[in-house]
């Protein structure tokens, strides 16, 4: 952690409730799945710290005696082994992982994750967010699923005849500079303006046409003014850059010019936002012959799903020899699938984007956030592997364990209208999440 992910230490707090509740689950009188915040790829190594190291900790200074190893299983997307490596595949599988396709209705992965959440020999972890957003403070809309699993397990706990109860347990990660790095910003916001060619190597970097509205502790700070509109001028750059490609190329209709005199960055960079997104997503769907529906995240999913199922062919997956060209059309259709693929990554990287995170609380963690999300974006556009990212400095992970939300007493709701319960536990659930920024 300290080497790689330039991870000082992990801070963790309220560690007791996870201990007691490990405790009921060795003696059967407990299942329970940790729903974790997801902001980064960094956060599987923050887990496994509080699992291995914390946790066993507390135990010790409560009295508290635990079987080894303290340790979960946990829901994995199984797209990952795919871009990642086999070798991600053979590791999660190892570490009590369980993979699940996330843009259809995967039976089997479900299957899976519901045998180990009632059965497993330790409790279930998942991201309910689905996948991580780049934002320390601001939580995704939440995916149904760990809530619809949770209910499962009350079920078959009760046709087993098992007496045990049903817990879902709230986990907030977060990341925080001790020495915000903001020479280091400068330079990747300098570095990012020439990429982007919102101006010359050596010209002189745009200066703000007006004073921006920040938060009180910054308006008297002219650097920090200064800071602020340039990340808004490179923002606001790069959108019109990609909303022009996608109307010329794509005729989608897209904002293209500004209003003559126009020096201001636009006011409804929200909206610009969320219509880029529709339009890049719908390039995608239009090619695979998908439905547009459901949110940004429901989109991308099935938009990856379709991709994965014309690279990895499940027909051409046996011991029939297979003709050079069919070889050659299978090839062709999985470079045209990935290319297209394409629009839904460039989607990815910005879909938790609001466009008034950095104004609301212009803090070094969140001008890192988003800066380094236009990285990513550039990075796309440029052809290259946007990962590993740069870490701009050492961070410190905070940790802290939710209050239990008991699933087994919200059972009777389940049974009267399942699809209310679902939403208001996922709904219960991200209000947590939230209150643990």
């Amino acid at each position: 952690m300290r080497w790689q992910e330039k991870i000082l230490q992990v801070e963790t707090h309220n560690v007791d409730s996870l201990v007691h509740l490990f405790k009921d689950f060795q003696a059967g009188q407990q299942r329970f799945m940790i729903a974790f915040r997801h902001p980064s790829p960094q956060d599987a190594f923050c887990l496994v710290h509080l699992l291995w190291y914390d946790v066993p900790r507390q135990a010790r200074e409560l009295g508290i005696t635990l079987e080894r190893p303290i340790h979960t299983h946990f829901i994995y997307d199984r797209g990952i082994p795919l871009w990642a490596g086999t070798w991600v595949g053979w590791l999660y599988a190892r570490l009590g992982g369980t993979p699940i396709q996330r843009g259809k209705v995967d039976r089997q992965g479900l299957r899976s994750a519901r045998q180990l959440f009632a059965q497993g020999r330790w409790p279930m972890a998942a991201a309910p967010e689905g996948g991580n957003n780049g934002h320390t403070e601001l939580v995704s809309p939440l995916e149904p699923g760990v809530a619809q699993l949770s209910f499962w397990c009350v079920e078959d706990l009760q046709k087993a005849n098992r007496p045990a109860g049903v817990t879902l347990l709230p986990l907030g990660i977060a990341y925080k500079y001790p020495t915000p790095p903001w020479d280091e910003i400068d330079r990747w916001l300098e570095r990012l303006e020439v990429e982007s060619g919102l101006y010359a190597t050596g010209s002189l970097i745009p200066q703000p046409s007006s004073s921006v509205d920040l938060d009180p502790e910054w308006e008297a700070d002219p650097a920090m003014q200064r800071r602020y509109q340039r990340l808004l001028l490179l923002g606001e750059h790069l959108l019109s850059v990609i909303e022009a490609y996608y109307h010329r190329v794509y005729q989608m209709p897209l904002p293209v010019e500004r209003a003559a005199g126009d020096d201001a960055v636009d006011s409804n960079l929200g909206e610009r936002l969320e219509t880029l997104r529709n339009a890049a997503l719908q390039v995608a769907e239009t090619y695979f012959q998908l439905p547009t529906k459901g949110n940004a995240i429901d989109r991308c999913r099935r938009i990856e799903q379709a991709g994965w199922e014309r690279i990895f062919r499940q027909d051409l997956a046996t011991d029939q020899p297979v003709s050079a060209v069919a070889r050659g059309l299978a090839d062709r259709e999985a470079e045209e699938a990935d290319l297209r693929m394409w629009h839904m990554r460039l989607v990815e990287n910005f879909v938790a984007v609001t466009g008034q995170y950095v104004r609301q609380r212009p803090t070094a963690e969140r001008f890192a956030e988003t800066l380094l999300i236009l990285r990513d974006i550039v990075c796309l556009i440029k052809g290259e592997n946007p990962f590993p990212r740069p870490k701009l400095s050492p961070q410190v992970a905070v940790v802290t364990v939710g209050e239990p939300i008991s699933v087994s007493d919200r059972w009777p709701a389940y049974q009267a209208n399942r699809k209310q319960a679902i939403a208001q536990l996922t709904a219960d659930l991200q209000t947590a999440l939230e209150k643990m920024i």
